[in-house]
Protein backbone atom coordinates (compact mmCIF):
# COMPACT_ATOMS: atom_id res chain seq x y z
CA UNK A 1 0.00 0.00 0.00
CA UNK A 2 2.85 2.38 0.85
CA UNK A 3 4.38 1.89 -2.61
CA UNK A 4 1.05 2.69 -4.21
CA UNK A 5 0.71 5.93 -2.25
CA UNK A 6 4.19 6.96 -3.41
CA UNK A 7 3.08 6.38 -7.01
CA UNK A 8 -0.09 8.41 -6.46
CA UNK A 9 1.94 11.26 -4.93
CA UNK A 10 4.39 11.21 -7.84
CA UNK A 11 1.53 11.13 -10.35
CA UNK A 12 -0.21 14.06 -8.69
CA UNK A 13 3.05 16.04 -8.69
CA UNK A 14 3.36 15.97 -12.46
CA UNK A 15 -0.28 15.49 -13.53
CA UNK A 16 -0.85 19.00 -14.93
CA UNK A 17 2.40 18.97 -16.94
CA UNK A 18 1.62 15.49 -18.23
CA UNK A 19 -1.90 16.56 -19.18
CA UNK A 20 -0.54 19.60 -21.06
CA UNK A 21 2.04 17.37 -22.77
CA UNK A 22 -0.67 14.97 -23.96
CA UNK A 23 -3.16 17.68 -24.95
CA UNK A 24 -0.51 19.43 -27.01
CA UNK A 25 -0.11 16.29 -29.08
CA UNK A 26 -3.72 15.22 -29.51
CA UNK A 27 -6.42 16.95 -31.50
CA UNK A 28 -9.40 15.79 -29.44
CA UNK A 29 -9.68 16.70 -25.75
CA UNK A 30 -11.46 13.43 -24.92
CA UNK A 31 -8.58 11.48 -26.47
CA UNK A 32 -6.14 13.36 -24.23
CA UNK A 33 -8.20 12.50 -21.16
CA UNK A 34 -8.41 8.85 -22.26
CA UNK A 35 -4.64 8.69 -22.75
CA UNK A 36 -4.02 10.22 -19.32
CA UNK A 37 -6.38 7.70 -17.76
CA UNK A 38 -4.76 4.79 -19.62
CA UNK A 39 -1.26 5.85 -18.59
CA UNK A 40 -2.39 6.23 -14.97
CA UNK A 41 -3.90 2.74 -15.09
CA UNK A 42 -0.69 1.33 -16.58
CA UNK A 43 1.34 2.96 -13.80
CA UNK A 44 -0.87 1.45 -11.10
CA UNK A 45 -0.43 -2.00 -12.65
CA UNK A 46 3.31 -1.90 -13.35
CA UNK A 47 4.98 -4.96 -11.86
CA UNK A 48 8.51 -3.69 -11.40
CA UNK A 49 9.59 -0.66 -9.39
CA UNK A 50 9.69 2.65 -11.25
CA UNK A 51 12.60 4.88 -10.22
CA UNK A 52 11.59 8.08 -12.03
CA UNK A 53 7.81 8.07 -12.18
CA UNK A 54 7.56 11.31 -14.16
CA UNK A 55 9.93 10.06 -16.85
CA UNK A 56 8.03 6.77 -17.00
CA UNK A 57 4.71 8.59 -17.37
CA UNK A 58 5.93 10.81 -20.22
CA UNK A 59 7.40 7.84 -22.07
CA UNK A 60 4.22 5.79 -21.53
CA UNK A 61 2.08 8.71 -22.73
CA UNK A 62 4.17 9.10 -25.90
CA UNK A 63 3.96 5.35 -26.51
CA UNK A 64 0.19 5.36 -26.01
CA UNK A 65 -0.24 8.29 -28.41
CA UNK A 66 1.93 6.53 -30.98
CA UNK A 67 -0.06 3.31 -30.60
CA UNK A 68 -3.35 5.16 -31.05
CA UNK A 69 -2.06 7.06 -34.09
CA UNK A 70 -0.93 3.82 -35.74
CA UNK A 71 -4.31 2.22 -35.10
CA UNK A 72 -6.10 5.14 -36.77
CA UNK A 73 -4.06 5.14 -39.95
CA UNK A 74 -1.84 2.77 -41.83
CA UNK A 75 1.79 3.71 -42.23
CA UNK A 76 3.89 2.78 -45.24
CA UNK A 77 6.33 0.00 -44.49
CA UNK A 78 9.28 2.27 -45.26
CA UNK A 79 8.26 4.46 -42.28
CA UNK A 80 9.21 1.68 -39.87
CA UNK A 81 12.79 1.51 -41.11
CA UNK A 82 13.79 5.16 -40.82
CA UNK A 83 16.31 5.18 -37.98
CA UNK A 84 16.59 8.98 -37.89
CA UNK A 85 13.04 9.38 -36.59
CA UNK A 86 13.63 6.92 -33.76
CA UNK A 87 16.76 8.78 -32.72
CA UNK A 88 14.96 12.11 -32.93
CA UNK A 89 12.03 10.77 -30.89
CA UNK A 90 14.46 9.46 -28.28
CA UNK A 91 16.10 12.88 -27.91
CA UNK A 92 12.66 14.51 -27.66
CA UNK A 93 11.61 11.98 -25.02
CA UNK A 94 14.74 12.68 -23.02
CA UNK A 95 14.24 16.44 -23.30
CA UNK A 96 10.59 16.17 -22.24
CA UNK A 97 11.51 13.95 -19.31
CA UNK A 98 14.23 16.36 -18.21
CA UNK A 99 12.07 19.47 -18.64
CA UNK A 100 8.83 18.12 -17.16
CA UNK A 101 9.99 15.27 -14.94
CA UNK A 102 10.74 15.49 -11.25
CA UNK A 103 14.53 15.67 -10.77
CA UNK A 104 15.89 12.82 -8.67
CA UNK A 105 19.41 14.22 -8.14
CA UNK A 106 21.01 17.65 -7.89
CA UNK A 107 22.58 17.02 -11.31
CA UNK A 108 19.16 16.37 -12.86
CA UNK A 109 17.81 19.53 -11.22
CA UNK A 110 20.74 21.55 -12.60
CA UNK A 111 20.29 20.04 -16.08
CA UNK A 112 16.58 20.80 -15.93
CA UNK A 113 17.28 24.43 -15.03
CA UNK A 114 19.79 24.74 -17.89
CA UNK A 115 17.33 23.25 -20.37
CA UNK A 116 14.52 25.55 -19.23
CA UNK A 117 16.83 28.52 -19.71
CA UNK A 118 17.73 27.31 -23.20
CA UNK A 119 14.07 26.66 -24.04
CA UNK A 120 13.13 30.17 -22.93
CA UNK A 121 16.01 31.59 -24.95
CA UNK A 122 15.02 29.55 -28.03
CA UNK A 123 11.38 30.58 -27.65
CA UNK A 124 12.45 34.24 -27.51
CA UNK A 125 14.18 33.75 -30.90
CA UNK A 126 10.94 32.64 -32.56
CA UNK A 127 8.59 35.06 -34.32
CA UNK A 128 5.88 36.05 -31.83
CA UNK A 129 3.07 34.23 -33.69
CA UNK A 130 5.01 30.94 -33.67
CA UNK A 131 6.07 31.38 -30.06
CA UNK A 132 2.51 32.12 -28.95
CA UNK A 133 0.95 29.03 -30.54
CA UNK A 134 3.75 26.80 -29.23
CA UNK A 135 3.53 28.14 -25.68
CA UNK A 136 -0.26 27.99 -25.56
CA UNK A 137 -0.52 24.42 -26.90
CA UNK A 138 2.57 22.85 -25.35
CA UNK A 139 3.12 24.70 -22.10
CA UNK A 140 -0.38 25.90 -21.22
CA UNK A 141 -2.24 22.89 -22.63
CA UNK A 142 -4.79 24.82 -24.72
CA UNK A 143 -6.43 23.06 -27.64
CA UNK A 144 -6.28 24.39 -31.17
CA UNK A 145 -10.04 24.86 -31.11
CA UNK A 146 -9.75 27.20 -28.14
CA UNK A 147 -6.89 29.07 -29.82
CA UNK A 148 -8.94 29.52 -33.01
CA UNK A 149 -11.75 31.03 -30.94
CA UNK A 150 -9.36 33.13 -28.86
CA UNK A 151 -7.25 34.54 -31.71
CA UNK A 152 -9.56 34.39 -34.74
CA UNK A 153 -6.71 32.78 -36.70
CA UNK A 154 -7.54 29.75 -38.84
CA UNK A 155 -6.69 26.24 -37.66
CA UNK A 156 -4.41 25.75 -40.67
CA UNK A 157 -2.43 28.91 -39.87
CA UNK A 158 -2.02 27.84 -36.24
CA UNK A 159 -0.87 24.36 -37.28
CA UNK A 160 1.61 25.86 -39.72
CA UNK A 161 3.01 28.23 -37.10
CA UNK A 162 3.35 25.44 -34.57
CA UNK A 163 5.04 23.17 -37.12
CA UNK A 164 7.63 25.86 -37.90
CA UNK A 165 8.23 26.49 -34.20
CA UNK A 166 8.65 22.78 -33.48
CA UNK A 167 11.14 22.34 -36.32
CA UNK A 168 13.22 25.25 -35.07
CA UNK A 169 13.07 24.18 -31.43
CA UNK A 170 13.94 20.57 -32.26
CA UNK A 171 17.06 21.70 -34.06
CA UNK A 172 18.02 24.29 -31.46
CA UNK A 173 17.42 22.11 -28.41
CA UNK A 174 18.89 19.00 -30.00
CA UNK A 175 22.22 20.82 -30.27
CA UNK A 176 21.96 21.92 -26.63
CA UNK A 177 20.96 18.44 -25.49
CA UNK A 178 23.85 16.86 -27.42
CA UNK A 179 26.28 19.35 -25.91
CA UNK A 180 25.03 18.75 -22.37
CA UNK A 181 25.04 14.96 -22.64
CA UNK A 182 28.29 14.58 -24.57
CA UNK A 183 30.58 12.44 -22.41
CA UNK A 184 33.75 13.17 -24.37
Amino acid sequence: MDGESLLVNALNACRSRLKAFIRGRTAVRDDADDILQEVTYQLMNVEQPVENVAAWLFRAARNEMTDRARKKRELPLSGFFNGDDDESDFAEDELAETLFGVPQTPEEAYLRELLWQELESALAELPSAQREVFEKTELEGLSYKVLVEETGVSMQALLSRKHKAVLYLRSRLRNVYDALTDDT
